[in-house]
């Protein structure tokens, strides 16, 4: 078996609405080869080798924890012995890692060979733990997935998490959150400077002294009386405190250990009781939990260190943080709290003796949790929220020692200990005894109150041509508005209008700037072909959806052979809008996706054609449209009919001339309406959309230059080349100079008919190579294909020129063109022929947009519908 691609689709795709790998994988001549069954890997008999693959790899994921339902083994169509290899996956590097070892297993299993796996799953554990993420976000994450809040992680090697999009985001690492204040975490960490503030509020706190040497620390505890704590001063996870000490050389003891995790060491009264733990988030106290220390009970027959080894093996401990409870470790701090109960760790404990093993009762040091929410008395439960609030946190975990939660501290001599910042909430959800609390939601809910929202409105625009252009339109009326928009297209990201990242910008990674950015109020993303193949969405859903058409371009790549494949991939879109579903009544496969709308998106249709059966069928029904009548825009449902602008004021139509920009703006006027924006305030913003080069680069952007004109574009298909024709035939010209190349990864066919469609449409020809990218052809192949193409329809070849540099074939068809020409460049390097151009413009500024006032009078009426 040959491995010919791997790629992860973080977001909704083509095979399932979760993350995916997806592999491609060569069977050669073993394609027909299949398994008997393998019950260790859980394989029942007659698997195909890919299907072998799929089921193993998430076999190995399961191994380590990680649960995957999707598995998928198909094959590629038109491509003999190839397979499509599918399955879920909760972290990247644990599935890339894992997928040769399938691959591996399945050949080892052909040959009649059962493989030793332990060390690869061992490497599998390891990278597992090292991904993973803690208790704490685990349950603030799945609270937001529950509540359908939008979640981003932000590396796959950190714990940082992002919950909703743009302005309304939010960040969490565990459960430290956007709102939680710096300068009050800093001043939880000092302990000292926590007493004081605590008792400034009037807060039960114990006496204490900061040491830096032993014999301060014996000092300190004489001056107190009584037992005393000896703990790191902004120490955490209940790391070097020692409880209870009265005698000197305990105290001594005590400072040299808690002087190992921090230069100062705090010495205070100890206060008897129990240990406590109050979560506070917001204002209010959410779970309590009464926190007994590492134990284990004496059977009179098994040591210490024999009755860990049993309590380590519950199920429910784990490493760090990974199960609710955590290992008990053996260590120097263990030794002394032994050393006080006259024991050590290879002495047997009497029967029924509990043994205590830390001093504290952190869940992080192997302590256990009993759930009391329901006992903390009122006015305990007042002290500790007042706790939190002087402090200045938004999630706090309050230490409260006691001899009973249930009755007000004042009257029992109680204490708040310590507040902590990043609390760790395992001890509420996973509780050893009581009830559990969704201490998870809980904080989200205090990040998103009841109404506030966690996302922004997504606009998703795809199809094969005007993707970009009607992007840019729904982005200037948004931003017209006064809306803050985050925008993506094939030639940048944009903020607001202003350009932040240049290049093709139509996949997950870019959607995922916008989406993260704090400014962003609204977004609006070009979604294409390529993006949905390779990464999948970087959205669960979108507010309105937009297929423009399907037209014959990018066939051959990713298993798309054909139109129907093209529309089943551009159907995502319609399938991912909750608001509204914009589609083109004209193109049937387009028109289908309504079908596959969600219930309760609305569907609107556009066209140019004020006639056609499918548009009447929707208004029929009931269903709203934009369309064009005569020269007017038109939005109707049922029988209402509302003109909204004339065409005639669009200047990016050129004055109607550029049907496929009309088409666009239709487009985009209905997805504006499907979003809830009124008709007037969008064709006014429309109005001021041209196609300049700094409002729309790269779509019919004009220069004069000289005597004569230039329209810049991105035309690349035949459709796309058609419609730019269509367009300069409609506009006053003397000859039509066409600048023409065409995407190396197409079908020779597909090359060839590009140049049939140049060739009948232009006077004079200057062929060009891709600009840097030739993508797997030769240097000048491209353009002999071209002119293989023009060659069928035209016999005079003395106006077709070759200049394979995009620049210098640019220069050539200025050097051509006289008085009068119409020069249209299509170009892969849109910026650069941008400021080639505006060095040649002269009489107008730089993109000046041809002024419609020029043309000829005489207008081609459609019947009216």
């Amino acid at each position: 078996m040959q491995i010919l691609e791997t790629r992860i689709l973080r977001g909704p795709n083509v095979y399932a609405a979760t993350p995916c790998f997806l592999a491609v994988i060569d069977l050669g001549e073993h394609a027909g080869t299949r398994l008997p069954a393998h019950e260790a890997f859980d394989l029942p008999a007659g698997l195909q080798l890919a299907e072998a693959v799929a089921g193993l790899l998430a076999w190995l994921q399961r191994q380590v924890g990680h649960d995957v339902a999707l598995t998928l083994a198909r094959p590629v169509p038109r491509r003999e012995g190839h397979w499509e290899v599918v399955a879920g996956y909760r972290h990247e590097p644990l599935v890339d890692e894992a997928f040769p070892i399938a691959v591996a297993v399945t050949a080892a299993l052909a040959r009649g060979e059962v493989p030793d796996l332990a060390a690869d799953l061992a490497r599998l554990r390891d990278l597992a733990l090292r991904g993973a993420i803690g208790p704490s976000t685990r349950a603030i994450v799945e609270a937001a997935e529950r509540l359908g809040i939008p979640v981003f992680r932000v590396t796959e090697q950190a714990s940082l998490f992002q919950l909703g999009w743009g302005k309304h985001a939010k960040r969490i690492q565990a459960t430290v959150t956007s709102n939680t204040c710096a300068i009050a975490t800093e001043i939880a960490q000092d302990k000292d400077l926590t007493k004081g503030l605590l008792a400034e509020a009037g807060l039960p706190v114990p006496r204490g002294h900061i040491a830096y040497s032993a014999d301060e620390a014996v000092e300190a505890a004489r001056r107190l009386g009584g037992p005393v704590a000896v703990k790191p001063l902004d120490g955490n996870q209940g790391k070097g405190v020692s409880l209870n000490l009265t005698d000197p050389e305990q105290i001594r003891a005590a400072f040299e250990l808690a002087r190992g995790f921090r230069r100062r060491v705090l010495v205070e009264s100890f206060v008897e009781g129990r240990d406590y733990r109050v979560l506070v988030v917001g204002d209010q106290v959410v779970a309590a939990a009464h926190r007994l220390p590492a134990q284990v009970l004496g059977d009179g027959a098994l040591t210490v260190r024999q009755l860990v080894e049993r309590e380590n093996t519950n199920p429910d401990r784990g490493e760090g943080h990974s199960k609710p409870m955590t290992f008990i470790t053996l260590d120097d701090a263990a030794a002394q709290v032994l050393q006080r109960q006259q024991l050590t760790f290879d002495q047997v404990p009497a029967r029924d003796q509990v043994v205590v093993l830390k001093e504290n009762a952190n869940l992080s040091t192997g302590g256990t949790a009993e759930d009391v929410t329901h006992l903390i008395h009122p006015a305990n439960a007042l002290a500790c929220v007042r706790a939190a609030r002087k402090i200045g946190l938004d999630v706090a975990g309050i230490d409260v020692v006691c001899k009973d939660i249930a009755v007000p501290l004042a009257e029992q001599h109680g204490a708040l200990i310590e507040v902590n910042a990043a609390p760790g909430i395992r001890m509420h959800q996973h509780p050893a005894k009581g009830e559990p609390h969704d201490v998870g939601a809980a904080i989200v809910a205090s990040l998103f109150p009841a109404g506030s929202p966690a996302r922004v409105p997504v606009l998703a625009v795809t199809g094969t041509n005007g993707k970009t252009t009607t992007t840019h339109m729904i982005a200037h009326v948004l931003q017209a508005a006064g809306t803050t928009t985050g925008t993506t297209t094939s030639e940048g990201i944009y903020i607001d209008g202003r350009e932040v990242q240049a290049g093709d910008c139509t996949g997950y990674w870019s959607a995922r700037t916008v989406l993260t950015d704090p400014a962003v109020e609204a977004a609006v993303l070009e979604v294409a072909r390529g993006g949905i193949f390779k990464r999948g969405l970087a959205f669960d859903q979108c507010d309105v959806g937009v297929v423009l058409n399907v037209a014959d371009d990018h066939l051959g790549q990713h298993g798309a052979e054909t139109l129907e494949d093209l529309a089943a991939v551009k159907a995502l879109i319609a399938r991912q809008a909750t608001r509204a579903v914009v589609l083109n009544a004209e193109d049937p496969l387009v028109a289908a996706m309504a079908a596959q709308a969600r219930p309760g998106a609305e569907v609107l249709f556009f066209s140019l054609d004020p006639h056609h059966p499918t548009l009447h069928a929707h208004l029929d029904a009931g269903g709203r449209a934009v369309y064009l009548r005569r020269r007017m825009v038109m939005l109707a449902q049922g029988d209402h009919r509302l003109p909204l602008v004339e065409v005639d004021h669009l200047p990016c139509t050129l004055g109607g001339r550029a049907r496929h920009n009309v088409a666009n703006a239709l487009a985009a006027m209905a997805a504006l309406l499907g979003l809830g924006h009124q008709g007037g305030a969008i064709v006014q913003a429309l109005a001021t959309f041209n196609s300049s080069a700094a409002q729309n680069p790269g779509r019919l952007n004009t220069f004069h230059v000289r005597d004569f004109q230039v329209l810049l574009d991105y035309a690349h298909n035949p459709a796309g080349y058609a419609a730019i024709i269509e367009t300069a035939r409609a506009l006053p010209h003397r000859r039509l100079i066409g600048v023409v190349g065409a995407p190396g990864d197409r079908y020779d066919a597909k090359i060839r008919e590009i140049g049939a469609v140049v060739g009948r449409g232009f006077d004079e020809l200057v062929l060009r190579d891709m600009a840097g990218d030739l993508r797997g052809r030769a240097t000048g192949e491209v353009p002999g294909l071209l002119l293989e193409g023009i060659r069928d329809v035209r016999q005079d070849l003395d106006h077709v020129h070759t200049v394979l540099d995009e620049h210098d074939a640019v220069e050539r068809a200025l050097a051509l063109a006289g008085p009068g020409d119409l020069v249209i460049v299509t170009a892969v390097d849109i910026h650069q022929r941008i400021t080639q151009l505006q060095r040649h413009a002269s009489g107008a500024e730089p993109g000046f947009t041809l002024n419609v006032t020029m043309l000829p009078e005489a207008r081609e009426r459609q019947p009216d519908s």
